[in-house]
């Protein structure tokens, strides 16, 4: 059996209870975290509350190499992690079906991601956004500024006067986190400024930071422990509209 369980969005905490039981009774816990990161908790935090060894694989080790894992799921119960869902953005479907193909069964425990939590906490309705995009290291990608097809993406959803998701660089390995100033700051480059943005950081906290302004006035901005996520508006409900200013202190010039 192999399962595989949200961790939520902030601590060790946010699991589900169902995901939290399966950890507890695994024989093999592994986890990844190059997609998606926990904002308050290391592994060690993970091992300590759920009384576990994790073993942590990198992009090659689940995609290249998932041998190990699909071995303790065939030998007995594992268990796979991932920040947020594991369905949704940090989707993990090719190792799902290389068990399906050796008849292993699986599981799913859903759990908050960062996609959801970004309509809730904004007040952008969930209906409304279009495609989804990464923003990248501008060293990751080989050139200067913002890929044209984050700028195509972008562009896309407005035309249709939808929101845009803008997904935060993350490169594990050397543990560098693209930030909300940081992203902004490539945008603003690109659309001059004149353009709202949305950052939204510790998704799943106490008290997470959602900040609305001109995407040059974010690129000034600190918005405490990474990964943040930036939202382009499309066209605004007056119900969005009242939000953005209410949760997320929005200028009211920028939302007539």
């Amino acid at each position: 059996m192999l399962s595989f369980v949200g961790l939520g969005l902030y601590d060790e905490r946010s699991v589900p209870v169902d995901g939290r039981e399966k950890i507890r009774e695994a024989d093999a816990v592994f986890a990844e975290f190059y997609t998606s990161e926990l904002v308050a908790a290391t592994v060690t935090d993970l091992e300590s509350y759920h009384d576990v060894s994790i073993k942590v694989r990198d992009r090659a080790g689940v995609e290249q190499d998932p041998a190990p894992i699909l071995d303790a799921a065939e030998s007995g119960t594992a268990v796979f992690l991932t920040a947020g869902d594991p369905t949704v953005s940090t989707t993990h479907v090719d190792l799902r079906l290389r068990a399906h193909e050796r008849g292993l069964d699986t599981q799913i425990v859903h759990a908050p991601t960062v996609q959801t939590a970004a309509s809730g906490l904004t007040g952008l309705q969930n209906y409304r956004f279009g495609k989804a995009t990464t923003i990248p290291f501008p060293w990751a990608h080989g050139g200067d500024g913002v890929p044209q097809s984050v700028i195509e993406t972008i562009e896309d959803n407005l035309e249709r006067g939808l929101h845009t998701i803008a997904y935060l660089d993350i490169k594990a390995e050397s543990d560098d986190l693209l930030s909300g100033s940081e992203a902004a700051s490539l945008l603003a480059t690109h659309w001059r400024g004149d353009m709202l943005g949305v950052v939204v950081g510790q998704a799943g906290s106490p008290d997470p930071v959602v900040v609305a302004d001109r995407v040059d006035e974010l690129a000034e901005d600190t918005f405490g422990p990474a990964p943040h996520l930036l939202i382009i508006p499309g066209d605004l409900h007056p119900i969005e509209r009242d939000a953005l200013e209410a949760f997320a202190n929005a200028p009211s010039s920028l939302l007539e």
